[in-house]
């Protein structure tokens, strides 16, 4: 069993490091057009989904600090702990599993609406720094500099302010080649997990 973990690890640390290698190639390119440094940590307040890939990587991130940390690994338990007291009550999606509800009518404008100002737990408040950042979800790491996906161009808005539109496609990176091993991995992920669907950060560290 533990081999066979190693070998998905194994994949999903081949994924990252394609995702990591495009990132970087475009933030070396945006140069000062960038904002994203230690210590910015806009992106890290609001919920948003996360595969179960991601939350398989998370809990496996977590269950690693322990190992090494187990004060900064407590710390974040527990900041995961009381952000499930505040949203779960209103969560947009079943509570026992922790998987949205995106097929459900209206759910686009619930989720729109839902913890806006929830920091992520695995923020720690006092450094800035992401606790789990080696494990982080795939929007945190293709979040900041232009990057080109399924979904089109994206940029943070803290980026690129005031510059023209070529220079933004100049300094982008396609991660379309990406996004097929991604969706393999994560329907994996969904099978160990028996969880099918998105979930929060703090969904899916609450049982580790």
């Amino acid at each position: 069993m533990r081999n066979r973990y190693a070998a998905v690890m194994g994949s999903d640390a081949e994924l990252l490091q394609i995702v990591d290698a495009a990132t970087a190639e475009a933030a070396q390119k945006s140069g000062d057009w960038l904002a994203c440094r230690p210590g910015c940590t806009q992106c890290c307040v609001g919920v948003f989904a996360i595969s179960q890939l991601d939350a398989e990587r998370l809990r496996h991130g977590l269950t690693a600090l322990a190992e090494v940390d187990t004060e900064r690994a407590g710390a974040v338990r527990e900041r995961v702990r009381r952000s499930l007291e505040r949203i779960a009550e209103d969560f947009p999606g079943d509570v026992e599993t922790g998987v949205l509800a995106e097929e459900d009518e209206g759910f686009e404008e619930r989720f729109a609406e839902y913890a806006n100002d929830e920091v992520c737990p695995v923020l720690d408040p006092e450094t800035g720094l992401c606790d789990l950042y080696v494990a982080r979800p795939m929007t945190c790491r293709t979040f900041g500099p232009p990057v080109e996906s399924a979904d089109g161009l994206a940029v943070c808005e803290l980026c690129f302010v005031g510059a023209p539109e070529d220079e933004v496609a100049r300094c982008a990176v396609s991660l379309e080649h990406a996004g097929a091993m991604e969706e393999t991995l994560t329907r994996e992920a969904e099978s160990r997990s028996h969880q099918a669907g998105p979930t929060l950060v703090a969904f899916a560290l609450r049982k580790t």
